[in-house]
């Protein structure tokens, strides 16, 4: 048997506890998806990753992957966080190109195919969302973070905490994985000589379930790996190679 052609794109979809979400999210992602000219030529494939949900999710998902060949799922074990359900999708998954966005139907998959043509000049390209519709206490503590991370480590991103996110896969390749890094995804491209973009996406207002996020674990539980990112700058080697020219008469020359 020929080996199954690589996926020209993986979604990476990280997912607790959103059971009236997935559903639609995941028509939503294989009608946008399967309308490109890139599948038409090659798969694409959408990964969930099931970190640890209690509420049914889990049994949704399994069904979805018996629908849809193009869907795959992943069961943590227990819940370990944003960042390990990343990590966990990205080495499951093949594609040349990743995308990530969050399971709480808050964004649009629609703008998978705007943030597409900026690929061709970026390796990481930040979706912005330019009007926020979530409630005040998350706008707050999203605000208070980019203030903060922005005066320590100064990567000039006003919208880290977006998820809607498009990579080379050469990117998470080559980047440290830490706990939490996932809100330091530009960060640590462009420390280690990647091409970082934002570019404007929708959002909407969260329907369905609870936010996972506070000022609580949003601020100060990522105190540590803002101090951990800002050492790492600070450690990064930053140096050039000069091939010098040399001098002297060539092997034909007199």
């Amino acid at each position: 048997m020929s080996p199954s052609p690589i996926p020209w794109l993986s979604v990476v979809i990280p997912i607790k506890d959103e059971r009236d979400n997935i559903q639609p999210l995941a028509n939503q992602l294989i009608k946008v998806l399967g309308t490109l000219e890139q599948s038409q030529e090659t798969p694409f494939e959408i990964l969930f990753v099931d970190d640890g949900s209690t509420d049914g999710s889990g049994t949704i998902l399994d069904g979805l992957a018996q629908e849809y060949p193009e869907i795959q799922v992943l069961h943590m074990d227990r819940n370990h966080g944003q960042t390990a359900a990343f990590h966990a999708g990205f080495r499951q998954s093949r594609g040349r190109l990743l995308a990530t966005i969050d399971g709480d139907l808050q964004y649009d998959p629609a703008d998978i195919p705007k943030l597409l043509p900026l690929m061709n000049q970026y390796d990481l390209v930040c979706g912005h969302r330019q009007q926020r519709l979530d409630n005040l206490l998350r706008k707050i503590s999203s605000h208070i973070a980019y203030l903060v991370r922005n005066a320590v480590i100064h990567d000039g991103i006003l919208d880290t905490g977006c998820s809607l996110k498009l990579f080379r896969r050469e990117v998470l390749e080559g980047i440290p994985w830490f706990k939490g890094m996932h809100r330091f995804f530009p960060a640590l491209a462009q420390m280690y000589g990647f091409s970082v973009i934002e570019a404007p996406v929708k959002h909407f207002p969260r329907a369905h379930g609870q936010s996972k996020y506070g000022i609580g674990n949003r601020v100060f539980a990522g105190l540590y790996d803002l101090m951990a990112v800002r050492w790492m700058q600070s450690r990064c080697f930053r140096y050039k190679v000069v091939k010098k020219e040399t001098g002297g008469l060539g092997p034909h020359q007199q």
